[in-house]
């Protein structure tokens, strides 16, 4: 039985190695922001430079590994009913509200959810990376380097699985960025096996 994300929110958890962790939308074209800790040296933490540059791509879908800054595999990619994510932008935060937005009273953002769900674990604000942003759709132009963040193309029920290639301290989220959930703010659902 899955675990459901609220829209706007974030939860922590630990992942053993060798675990699966499934992160589906329900609904359709809504973002989860996903991090990875090595949980025995918190300091060792997903990369998307890392991952980028061994990849030689910068879509990453099943069969590809997500690697950590100390060139480690963290996670491998063993299915995807999408194929199309986002390891590019940083975690939407009240300053992307403010700034993107114009909110004079910005939400905390996916940012402040992964820092308040990961603080029982010792990782504190300065420590939170760029995401591997499920679902996420972000078009690159390749001539300009322009981006554009498109609607998900996820649709109810799609999903996208990894495997831990080492003990973990996973956070996730149900991203709160209007533009990154085409206009919408909607659950994530998340289960380990």
């Amino acid at each position: 039985m899955p675990h459901e994300i609220a829209p706007r929110s974030g939860v922590a958890f630990t992942l053993d190695r060798g675990q699966r962790l499934t992160i589906i939308d329900p609904q359709g074209e809504q973002v989860a922001d996903l991090l990875a800790f090595n949980r025995a040296d918190v300091r060792e933490v997903i990369s998307a430079g890392r991952t980028f540059d061994y990849a030689s791509k910068i879509f990453l879908t099943a069969g590809d590994p997500l690697y950590s800054n100390r060139s480690n595999i963290m996670l491998d990619i063993v299915e995807d009913s999408v194929g199309r994510h986002d390891f590019l932008l940083t975690p939407c935060s009240k300053d992307t509200f403010r700034i993107i937005y114009g909110d004079s009273d910005p939400h905390q953002g996916c940012f402040g959810n992964l820092a308040q769900a990961l603080a029982p674990y010792a990782i504190e604000e300065d420590m939170i990376p760029a995401a591997f942003n499920c679902f996420m759709n972000v078009q690159v132009d390749g001539t300009s380097g322009a981006i554009s963040v498109d609607p998900p193309l996820s649709k109810a029920g799609d999903r996208i699985v990894f495997e831990a290639r080492m003990d973990l301290i996973i956070g996730l989220t149900a991203c709160s960025a209007l533009q990154s959930n085409n206009g919408s703010f909607k659950p994530i659902h998340w289960q380990v096996d």
